[in-house]
């Protein structure tokens, strides 16, 4: 093998965030509200996860009951790609810390959020 034929790749990242839109219902669970006491409730409110699937897929297992948070499977309506597609896909430990730096943001603008 040539050595432009051993030239090393760039990682391909496959994590990503995603976000979520839940149902104003979910406000109606006492530990949602508690987390988010600063709600403006002209926001609406979101759920901040990350994984090493499509966001899509991810979602779709949420719903199905597959590793699933409570609040997607039960109050969960779409994706928000706006809010997220620009950051993915990324390497696991970013996603990780993406996923909190995320939720905080959002909150800190008066929404709901759930972070996963």
């Amino acid at each position: 093998m040539s050595g432009a034929a051993r030239k090393k790749r760039a990682p391909k990242y496959h994590h990503s965030v995603y976000v979520v839109l839940l149902s104003k219902d979910v406000l109606y669970e006492p530990k949602f509200r508690r987390c988010n006491p600063d709600y403006d409730p002209d926001k609406p409110c979101l759920y901040v996860g990350m994984t090493g699937q499509s966001p899509d897929v991810r979602f779709d297992k949420h719903k199905a009951g597959i590793k699933s948070n409570k609040y997607v499977r039960r109050y969960g309506l779409r994706l928000v790609p706006e809010l997220y597609e620009c950051y993915n896909p990324m390497p696991y430990d970013a996603a990780l810390d993406l996923e909190i730096e995320l939720a905080i943001h959002l909150r800190e603008k008066g929404y709901g959020v759930w972070q996963g």
